[in-house]
């Protein structure tokens, strides 16, 4: 595996807009495969239903976890909880109640109203806890709630789109958490070409790091990424360059 030391995941698609991003189960899974070939140790994955759309209902999220842990025995499989895919709160919750098939992980974003009951469900579950902190307002949210008790790792997902800026966010997302005494695991990213900024960054400190096509479709440079294994095979140097260094 490429990747030294730090925890390497890739996010296969969300809404992204890139050509390639996989959507049906057996598409989530082949790229799945390629990112874990490439030096991912976790996969995100969003399930969608037969319109084409995003979904937390129990038989699609079910068919999109049973295909990738068939292709990538034993690779925890994260989803995401996220507001932005059921505005409801009640609604949400039923959902993500009635699911059947229970990944490794979810995402859990701190600024969601209802986000504590969530965690609690999910963990007496047996579902590790990512907490997503995209903001300030979420650091602080999370530092006062008492849920990092209940919290796998921390993700840092600053949502500016200028480099400089996610980068500036990233860091007092950092220093709310770890200045409040929280030690769990943090793992890093931003969105579009600010990603790669905030994974150097994280990487630098010794956080793990996210990438793939739900963050980020182009490379370093600029152009077009293929799929989601050249972003984790860049991301993985990102990873050894700074070992070597």
């Amino acid at each position: 595996m490429a990747r030294i030391g730090l925890f390497l995941q890739v996010a296969l698609n969300g809404d992204s807009a890139h050509p390639d991003t996989p959507r049906t189960p057996d598409q989530i899974a082949a790229e799945a495969v390629a990112a874990v070939a490439a030096g991912a140790e976790s996969v995100h994955i969003h399930p969608f239903d037969e319109q084409g759309q995003e979904t937390l209902n129990a038989i699609p999220c079910a068919a999109a976890i049973r295909s990738v842990r068939a292709a990538c025995p034993g690779v925890p499989i994260s989803l995401s909880t996220s507001d932005a895919i059921e505005a409801d709160v009640d609604r949400r919750f039923e959902l993500i109640s009635n699911w059947i098939e229970m990944p490794d992980l979810v995402t859990a974003n701190q600024g969601q109203e209802g986000i504590a009951e969530l965690c609690n469900l999910l963990v007496n579950r047996g579902v590790g806890i990512e907490a997503g902190l995209l903001s300030v307002e979420d650091a602080k949210a999370f530092v006062t709630s008492g849920l990092s008790a209940l919290c796998r790792r921390v993700m840092v997902e600053p949502l500016d789109a200028k480099p400089d800026d996610a980068i500036r966010h990233a860091e007092m997302i950092e220093n709310i958490v770890t200045e409040a005494g929280i030690t769990l695991e943090q793992v890093h990213h931003g969105y579009g070409i600010a990603c790669w900024d905030v994974n150097r960054r994280a990487v630098a400190r010794g956080h793990g790091i996210r990438t793939g096509l739900e963050d980020v479709t182009v490379m370093p440079d600029g152009h077009q990424a293929t799929g989601n294994a050249d972003l984790v095979v860049e991301a993985a140097a990102i990873i050894r360059q700074a070992n070597q260094e």
